[in-house]
């Protein structure tokens, strides 16, 4: 199903774009670290929205008229949820703000139905609820923090629960779009023009730019994988936007959480590491949540009766 694509696609683009990033972070002999996220998400930026210009002009097709405060709004809260999950970093270890994180579906269900007047049915709650809590449960660290460590992961948290609102606030802008029945390569287009000109602001303000610069013209080799960062991240971003103008914002965040759980646990496996019995609660609670969401949307789509079945069956009767 297109459904099924989109999900196998998204995670594995965006799962060879951590490796890449993960396994190139330092240069030169005094193993220099590559810290220049608003320079690298910049060029991510200007490569995405060549790309979406590049498809909706071999298309031609005719594009709905939407709003482009809408646009600016997205781009913005986008941004900044992808700042602050970034900055969170260096108060709370990765796999906090992954577990954090995992509740992204939660806020962008609630805030679109605070603020986009979203309707869903009970079962896709408890498709929701499923998924997050047994995501949660799966990646709950067993180690117990030290105290002292207690305050600046509280305000880590904190940053974390600013990142989760700028993602639900996405998630209602693009669910505001959705009347326009707007391009998801328009979206694309639109969404990372702004972006680049709020992180271009970003570079100018903070001197990053100057210091990004340098960095590439002292190792040039770094060059080439930001170029293919870049490109497969176009190629993730390229699903995302699909998926969200064809499933909505809540499918595409329970995909990216869904493929957190699966890269975790395909790790494990790899690795012959044994899980702990509340990870394969956790499991359980997560394919349940997903086999539930795939019956109501099969339900969802189920043709009703011919007219014909149903005067057999009022004879029958």
């Amino acid at each position: 199903s297109l459904s099924l694509s989109l999900s196998l696609s998204l995670s594995l683009s965006l799962s060879l774009s951590f490796f890449l990033a993960s396994t190139r972070s330092k240069y030169g002999p005094h193993n220099e670290k590559f810290t220049f996220a608003f320079g690298l998400v910049f060029v991510q930026c200007l490569f995405n929205s060549a790309f979406a210009k590049s498809v909706l002009h071999l298309r031609q097709e005719p594009l709905p008229g939407v709003p482009r405060y809408l646009f600016a709004m997205c781009a913005l809260t986008y941004v900044t949820a992808m700042f602050t999950s970034n900055k969170a970093l260096e108060y709370v270890a990765y796999p906090t703000q992954v577990l954090l994180k995992a509740c992204k579906p939660i806020s962008v269900m609630l805030l679109g139905v605070l603020l986009a007047h979203k309707r869903y049915p009970i079962l896709k709650y408890l498709c929701v609820t499923l998924i997050v809590v047994g995501v949660v449960i799966f990646m709950y660290p067993d180690k117990s923090k030290p105290p002292k460590q207690v305050g600046a992961e509280l305000f880590g948290e904190i940053v974390v629960g600013i990142s989760l609102i700028c993602d639900g606030l996405t998630g209602v802008a693009q669910e505001k779009m959705s009347p326009y029945r707007v391009a998801s390569h328009q979206m694309m287009a639109e969404v990372n023009d702004f972006s680049s000109l709020y992180l271009l602001g970003a570079l100018i303000v903070t001197g990053e730019g100057l210091k990004f610069v340098d960095f590439v013209m002292r190792y040039p080799y770094c060059i080439a994988n930001i170029i293919i960062l870049s490109i497969l991240s176009c190629f993730g971003q390229n699903f995302v936007f699909l998926t969200v103008t064809n499933f909505g914002p809540l499918t595409c965040s329970l995909i990216t959480t869904t493929r957190k759980f699966i890269t975790i646990l395909f790790s494990i496996l790899f690795f012959h590491n044994s899980l702990l019995r509340r990870q394969w609660l956790a499991m359980c609670l997560v394919f349940t949540g997903l086999l539930l969401e795939s019956f109501s949307k099969k339900k969802k789509t189920m043709p009703p009766p011919s007219p014909k079945h149903a005067v057999f069956r009022q004879q029958t009767v």
